[in-house]
């Protein structure tokens, strides 16, 4: 290990600092690959500036692969804005209250509802929230226990999905690993191997019906729900119901404007690629014209919504049209990412940081606690950011030649990057489907962040655990270590 070897890993310390003292990954990034270009090629400004930009950035974005997945997020982006803004997710949201007269009805469907609604995460707690508000305070159910099963249903569900944003996202990082390492097997492949192996998402998700069903709370929630039946309430605020009411206008909205769209996107992504080859041949399907087929199916949704929305005389084609172009320029932070997160790891590895790393921790960490550690260090890290993706583009480009390296199995190491950064996300006040999920609760981020706390700590526990198991054995099993191991602890701290 030379002292070249510890410079290696300066980028990514760099990326790390500055992302968790100004709360923004973008300029982390940033600061972080100009940092590994200047140790590359020298100190002088503008020439390292130029090479960024020439050798990294613009390498980067114009291959064809990596053109492929940042033209899928922009439609992934368009058709999300569109179900956002045209009030059929309100619409089918509603739908699912007309059969609610009691608290544990009025908990599931909220769960429900947000579990659905699976292609906007975060949209989730602004569409569920100023909906079930009324409901749950009728009931006398605690606004933080509502912001708690929002978030629990928002990114959880959205990143067990791998279709849509946070599955295209990280499969475009885990893409450009394997590529590099020779891994002959289709990303979308290994993210969905890997979904079995997101301990901490799956009991995320699965935590809210056995908390609902067992009347299971603990800890401050526990104390809020049982002041709330009393009549006593917190902290509330009502500042989004206006606002989305209007936007959204669901007196002309339908449920179908939901339903139709995915389905018939559904149904045209997959025959797509089962023509070439899907799912059983996978490795010989070109991962453009996979990309070609996933973007196709987001288009067609497109345009049946628009279609939808002016039948409807929810928006005209035109307003449809230019919501549909608004969305998509919403995805650009998001693309930067991208780009800046595959520019990481190639000056990382141009300066040999994956193999530094596998020296640091050959002969002092078992290849089977590497998941485990990733999780860890994943939670800090998205904890500290309040980023889920900047957190992936941070360890994605080091976990898997580390995991490749030393033989763990690999798609438990995904998952636990995946897991890692959710449950930093879900501890992490500054996160951003913190705020929003208390915002479309209608209570202060604080008693959320609150309440919420013992239960991710909690699932964070299980699945670690969980991560242990699976780095010994691989197997899928370990993920029903974590369920048993939820549902014991619950039905013993609920005697607490």
């Amino acid at each position: 290990m030379s002292e070249s070897g510890i410079f290696s890993v300066a980028p990514v310390v760099v990326t790390l600092v500055l992302s968790v003292w100004s709360r923004n990954v973008v300029l982390g990034l940033f600061v972080g690959v100009f940092s590994g270009v200047l140790l590359l090629n020298g100190p002088n400004l503008f020439t390292g500036m130029s090479i960024m930009v020439e050798q990294y950035l613009v390498a980067q974005a114009s291959n064809s692969s990596n053109v492929g997945i940042l033209l899928l997020m922009i439609f992934v982006a368009g058709l999300v804005g569109l179900m956002e803004k045209s009030g059929g997710a309100a619409a089918f949201a509603s739908m699912m209250t007309k059969f609610i007269t009691n608290k544990v009805k009025a908990q599931t469907a909220a769960w429900t509802s947000g579990s659905l609604l699976f292609f906007t995460d975060s949209g989730t707690p602004l569409i569920v929230g100023p909906l079930f508000r009324p409901i749950i305070d009728g009931l006398k159910i605690s606004r933080a226990k509502l912001a708690w099963i929002i978030d629990s249903t928002a990114s959880p569900v959205a990143v067990l999905i791998p279709f849509i944003g946070w599955g295209l996202y990280s499969q475009g990082l885990i893409s450009q690993e394997y590529k590099d390492l020779g891994i002959d097997e289709s990303a979308f492949i290994a993210y969905v191997k890997a979904i079995p192996f997101q301990f901490y998402s799956i009991l995320a998700v699965a935590m809210v019906p056995v908390v609902v069903m067992a009347k299971a709370d603990f800890g401050p929630m526990r104390k809020v729900e049982e002041d709330c039946a009393k009549g006593i309430v917190v902290e509330t605020t009502e500042i989004l119901e206006a606002e989305v009411v209007t936007e959204t206008n669901l007196q002309k909205a339908k449920p179908i404007m939901v339903w139709l769209p995915l389905g018939c996107m559904l149904v045209i992504m997959f025959s797509l690629l089962v023509s070439q080859g899907f799912p059983l041949d996978m490795a010989n399907m070109p991962s453009n014209a996979f990309r070609a087929s996933l973007s196709t199916g987001y288009i067609c949704a497109a345009v049946i919504l628009i279609l939808l929305m002016r039948h409807y005389d929810v928006r005209s084609l035109s307003g449809g049209l230019s919501l549909y172009l608004e969305s998509m320029s919403k995805v650009v932070t998001v693309l930067i990412i991208l780009v800046l997160a595959w520019s990481l790891g190639a000056i990382g590895k141009d300066l040999g940081a994956p193999a530094y790393i596998s020296a640091l921790i050959d002969g002092r960490l078992p290849a089977y606690l590497i998941p485990a550690v990733v999780f860890v260090v994943g939670g800090i890290i998205s904890f500290s950011t309040g980023s889920s993706w900047g957190t992936y583009a941070i360890l994605i480009p080091l976990t898997i030649p580390i995991a490749h390296q030393f033989d763990a199995p690999m798609y438990v190491a995904i998952g636990a990057v995946l897991s890692g950064g959710l449950f930093g996300d879900h501890c992490s006040p500054i996160s951003d489907t913190t705020i929003l999920s208390a915002t479309g609760a209608g209570c202060s981020q604080i008693d959320h962040v609150k309440t919420q706390f013992p239960y991710a700590l909690f699932n964070g526990c299980c699945s670690l655990i969980s991560y242990v198991v699976a780095g010994l054995t691989g197997s899928i099993w370990a993920l029903g270590l974590g369920m048993l191991l939820m549902v014991a602890g619950l039905l013993i701290l609920k005697k607490w």
